[in-house]
Formats: structure tokens, C-alpha cells, sequence
């Protein structure tokens, strides 16, 4: 049966107003200049150099004396850390600046092939111990805040374990803890990694790093986008023609990709580590993952700690990344649930005041030698 005359014009109509949004979407990308997508554009100065790895300051964008004792940004080896410094209104690291944050950053570069038989000894015990001493040595201090995410936050764990008495407090975000715990997470739509990862073979994934010695960036990439196929099918097409007309927001949306494809290759002994030893056997909670030589005890970490996660993560499962809680033993230990995503949470314009303002306050009432850090921490956790 042929459709009325009306739905048909209505359809023309409408595969019209389709054309003319894609028609204006060209002309507004085609005056696209690269310099404005640009990402991780805020002021930083390096201070030491490891190999590849390099260690870096960010200037102070307030004057006077710094509100907080030094912080270390530990992001890890899948992705760069630019997605915390998107672009100027979306960038927790200009908004921890502009509360007087005392800053720092280290940037694992670009491992090639020549890396692959960097681990989780030479990251945590050498590279990441290199930039701490470094830290603490430009400012005749002896301990430092570190801040970890995704897997970094996993590297901030492992060196807060091995080498408590040098790190004052610790933010972990995003962080996978428990590797199993995706399976006490409700949203069946959470967790896919850790199920494609419990289903590889051992040896496969092993067969597979030792082919290109490192695991490939693209192929992260390639399972990242298969965690969202619709998402990953509409948003060169259907997505973009929505926010092509406003220059704005496709300037957003050309750094969020620039971002996505800025994935560098991930050394292979350490990859290895992270999908066998940690998503597969879960080693970290089960004191049983070996760093230089001895076993991890996550009870060895006795200072404060923010465990900061994402309510709709479904790369890192919220109970994966609260499991934390149960195995360390700082008296001081606090969760800060956003309503968000995994990569969302830092580059949401809802969220950008909310995320640095709560690190802030929570780092604020954590000084040493603060008169009123006692009072402070028993408000915090009483506005819980």
C-alpha cells in the first residue's frame, strides 16, 4: 500500500532540511583551521627527562604562595594525559591552577619498539620514582600528593604501597581496583573489557603482544569503539551534522577525536602485566601482584585518599574502582561518585567546577600543618 501524499513530502521535506544541515556542515568544517583544535595547550615548563619519559610544571596562573603542597598528575600508558586539558573551558588542569594548585604532570611519551620490554617496575619503581625525588628535590620537601587516573591511577596505588612515606595524600579516578568487581555492577551495559578479557587466552594475548612487541594503540582504540557500535557508527554522520552548524561545538568534538586518535602504543611486558595479571587474575587484590621483587600489600597505604569515580562508567565498573576502600588502611578514606562517564567526568561542562572544586577543598583540609585540618576533615566527611 503507497504512502500518502503528505508523508511523502513530509519525508522529502525532511531528507531536504538533512542535505542543506550537511551542505552547511561542510562550509563550517571547511574553515576549520588546524591551529584551533589544538589539546593540552596550558603553559608548562619541563623540568627532568627519563629516557622518553618527561616531567613537566604547569605556571601558575595566581600569584602569591601556592595553596597546596605539590601535586604529580599520573596518567597512564592507553591515552595521553591531554584529556584533562581538553581545551580552556574544559580543563581540569586550569581550574585546579586558578585555586592556586601547585602542579605537575608526567607525560610517558610515545613508546616505540625499543620499549617492549618496559614493565611495571621500570614505570612505578624507576620512571615515576624518578619524577617523585625530582619533585621533592626542587622543593626541599619529602613527600608529595599524587593524583592517578585510568591506569595511572593503578600506578599511584602500586607506588603509595611500595613507598608510603613518600606520598602525603592520594586522588585515584576512574581506577580499576578489583578487576572481577564488574560483575556486582547492575548496568549490563558496564564491564564489556573485563569480560573480553577473562575470555581471551592467556596465551593469545601474549602471541599477539610479541607480534608487534608492543600492544598496538589501535587496537585499544578499535575495542574502545566496539564497547559503544552505535555511537561509533552515527557520530560522523548523524552527530556531526547536529553540531556542524554551530562552530563551537565542532571545534569541542574535533579536540575530543583528536584526543581518541592521539593513542600511543602501549610497551608490551607492561601490557601483558595489565591484561593477564591484573584483568585476568585479578593480582592486585589478591596481594599476589609482584613489584620489584615483593608482593604488594594494598594495606600499606595509611595516608588520606579521594577515590574519585564515574556512576555510568562503562570502561572502569563503579564497584571495580570502590573496591579500594576495603583493602587499604588509611583511617581517612573518601568517595566521590559523579554522574558521568568515563572520560565524560573530565570534559562535561556540567562537571568541570564540581570535580576540581571538590579535589581542591578535599586536598585543602589535608595540608600538613594546617591548624584546622582536623575540624576540616570531620566536616567533610560529616556533609557525606
Amino acid at each position: 500500500m503507497s504512502k500518502p501524499l503528505h508523508q511523502i513530502f513530509d519525508s522529502m521535506s525532511d531528507m531536504f532540511d538533512y542535505s542543506k544541515q550537511l551542505a552547511t556542515g561542510a562550509e563550517t568544517l571547511g574553515k576549520v583551521n588546524v591551529d584551533e583544535v589544538q589539546v593540552g595547550t596550558t603553559a608548562k615548563t619541563q623540568i627532568a627527562q627519563f629516557d622518553k619519559v618527561t616531567l613537566h610544571h604547569y605556571k601558575s596562573t595566581v600569584s602569591g604562595k601556592a595553596t597546596t603542597a605539590p601535586v604529580l598528575i599520573v596518567y597512564g600508558l592507553i591515552g595521553r594525559y591531554t584529556m584533562i586539558d581538553l581545551q580552556e573551558d574544559r580543563s581540569l588542569v586550569r581550574n585546579l591552577l586558578a585555586r592556586g594548585v601547585d602542579l605537575y604532570v608526567v607525560d610517558w611519551g610515545y613508546p616505540s619498539r625499543a620499549d617492549q620490554f618496559l614493565n611495571f617496575d621500570d614505570y612505578v619503581c624507576h620512571y615515576l620514582d624518578e619524577c617523585v625525588n625530582t619533585i621533592c628535590g626542587q622543593q626541599s620537601i619529602d613527600r608529595i600528593n599524587l593524583f592517578g587516573i585510568c591506569e595511572g591511577g593503578v600506578f599511584s596505588t602500586l607506588y603509595a604501597a611500595k613507598y608510603p612515606e613518600k606520598v602525603s595524600n592520594m586522588i585515584v579516578s576512574i581506577t580499576p581496583i578489583d578487576f572481577s568487581a564488574d560483575q556486582e555492577d547492575a548496568d549490563p551495559s558496564h564491564g564489556f573489557i573485563n569480560l573480553w578479557t577473562r575470555n581471551l587466552n592467556s596465551i593469545d594475548i601474549e602471541h599477539l603482544i610479541d607480534a608487534y612487541g608492543n600492544l598496538p594503540g589501535e587496537v585499544m582504540g578499535a575495542v574502545f569503539q566496539a564497547l559503544t557500535p552505535v555511537r561509533s557508527l552515527t557520530k560522523y554522520n548523524l552527530n556531526l551534522a547536529d553540531m556542524a552548524t554551530d562552530r563551537k561545538k565542532l571545534l569541542n568534538f574535533l579536540r575530543m577525536e583528536k584526543w581518541l586518535a592521539d593513542r600511543p602504543h602501549h610497551p608490551g611486558a607492561a601490557a601483558k602485566q595489565w591484561l593477564i595479571n591484573f584483568y585476568q587474575k585479578n593480582e592486585l587484590i589478591k596481594g599476589e601482584f609482584v613489584l620489584d621483587g615483593k608482593k604488594i600489600n594494598l594495606s600499606e597505604i595509611n595516608m588520606p585518599v579521594l577515590n574519585v569515580f564515574a556512576e555510568k562508567d562503562h570502561i572502569i565498573p563503579p564497584p571495580c574502582s570502590t573496591a579500594l576502600g576495603k583493602y587499604i588502611s588509611s583511617e581517612d578514606y573518601t568517595e566521590l561518585p559523579l554522574n558521568g562517564g568515563h572520560v565524560g567526568i573530565y570534559v562535561s561542562s556540567k562537571l568541570q567546577d564540581l570535580v576540581s572544586s571538590s579535589i581542591f577543598e578535599w586536598l585543602s583540609a589535608r595540608q600538613v600543618g594546617s591548624r584546622n585540618v582536623k575540624q576540616k576533615i570531620e566536616d567533610s566527611n560529616g556533609e557525606k
